[in-house]
């Protein structure tokens, strides 16, 4: 199976100095080694966004090339409006993309991998799974 990987912790892995040794960066090693590390073009733009150096941006780019983006369509672009709207009628606010990761691991039946709590308070009304079974 999958995981989806949100944007929280591809920044963990990839864009900070050093060896890092939070879980979530090390499951993300894992699934990449076993190849079930998933990514969606949202993601991918996050990630990449706010690098100030070109070389930097040139090699993380090239690096995140590795993992192709899952197709999406207009029933996840619907399911993540509709997502978002039962959220916000609860009083749980969300970003644009976390609703598109939610419709798309639930669509999927993709766990998502993160380490933004909001995705805990998102499961409470959506049928989405949290992969915390760390390394």
């Amino acid at each position: 199976m999958n995981v989806l990987v949100d944007t929280s912790v591809w920044s963990l892995a990839f864009r900070r100095a050093g060896e890092i040794e939070h879980p979530a960066a090390l499951t993300l090693k894992s699934l990449i080694m076993d190849g079930r590390a998933a990514m969606i073009g949202p993601i991918r733009q996050e990630i990449l966004s706010g690098v100030k150096v070109h070389k930097q941006f040139v090699s993380l780019r090239n690096g995140l090339r590795a993992f192709p983006d899952i197709a999406l369509n207009t029933e996840d672009y619907e399911e993540a409006s509709r997502s978002f709207n039962l959220c916000r009628s609860k009083g749980i606010q969300g970003s644009n993309t976390d609703f598109l990761i939610c419709a798309v691991a639930a669509r999927r039946e993709m766990p998502i991998l993160t380490t933004d709590k909001d995705f805990y308070q998102f499961a409470k009304l959506l049928p989405i799974d949290i992969y915390d079974r760390f390394d």
